[in-house]
């Protein structure tokens, strides 16, 4: 297989890897239906630089430090996992709290705090990295060239920036939010545990790689 027939194979598979729906979808989804397009845009821009500076670590070899390490994979996924818990029990100790103007529209600061927010979440699963970290194993040639190793990483952000845009644009639309409105404290209710659950499936689910 050629690097370039490499680099396609790899875009496919984060893509796949992407669209299956986790904790950053269901974040930019809620953030997009609770608050604005460009917020919703703004944590897709954390979700992208999030994917990017994980396969740079994917690139560098973490996985394998993480198989030598094991107690500093533990506490990355323990750490992890307890952000994710953190972020589903504020979802839904929140979703009856009606929404208001002022937190309909893109206040001061508010687009930088969303970034961060959604660059939290997408760092908080160091699987990510792990998944990233494998399929680069599979796909790459046993000695690709620095201009692929290089691109990689500008890869990964197009795709994950990429997917979670077109996320935020869709679910920031008036139909979407309309019926997020009317159902609000039970979509809510559902994200935070969903999200809680996948956060105490890290912290439980194993601890080898």
């Amino acid at each position: 297989m050629t690097e370039f027939m490499s680099v396609l194979a790899i875009m496919a598979a984060i893509l796949v890897g992407a669209i299956s729906p986790g904790p950053s979808f269901l974040l930019v989804a809620r953030i997009s239906l609770s608050q604005s397009r460009g917020h919703g845009l703004a944590s897709a821009l954390g979700m992208g630089v999030g994917g990017m500076f994980l396969a740079t670590l994917a690139v560098v070899g973490l996985q394998a430090i993480f198989m030598q390490v094991e107690w500093l994979y533990m506490g990355f996924k323990l750490g992890g996992g307890a952000y994710l818990v953190y972020l589903g029990v504020r979802l839904w100790r929140g979703a009856r709290e009606p929404l208001t103007a002022g937190n309909m529209t893109q206040m001061r600061g508010g687009l930088f705090r969303t970034f961060l927010l959604a660059l939290g979440t997408q760092l908080s699963n160091p699987k990510t990295v792990i998944f990233y970290s494998s399929v680069f194993a599979a796909l790459l040639p046993a000695r690709p060239s620095l201009a692929v190793i290089m691109i990689l990483p500008f890869i990964l952000f197009l795709i994950e920036g990429g997917w979670y845009s077109a996320v935020a644009l869709a679910f920031s639309t008036a139909r979407p939010r309309a019926v997020y409105l009317s159902f609000k404290a039970w979509i809510d209710r559902t994200a935070g545990a969903v999200m809680a659950a996948l956060g105490l499936r890290l912290i439980f689910g194993g601890g080898k790689i």
